[in-house]
């Protein structure tokens, strides 16, 4: 697992704290931050998965 994968499930998470917040407290802007923190999460999540098969790519044609 590399650094933008663990990033980006951190910010996954935050991002499904700060939505609940928001639905607790009725508040949509909370709610909304949220939600564009689980997105940003998820595509540094998703940008840290593309690094590693790279990196897998390039290890498995390295090996004889």
């Amino acid at each position: 697992m590399n650094e933008d994968q663990v990033k980006g499930v951190g910010e996954k998470v935050k991002g499904k704290i700060n939505e609940g917040l928001g639905k607790v407290t009725n508040d949509p802007a909370q709610e909304a931050k949220g939600d564009a923190q689980q997105v940003e999460g998820e595509a540094r999540k998703e940008l840290g998965d593309a690094k590693e098969d790279l990196k897998d790519a390039a290890d498995d044609a390295a090996k004889p």
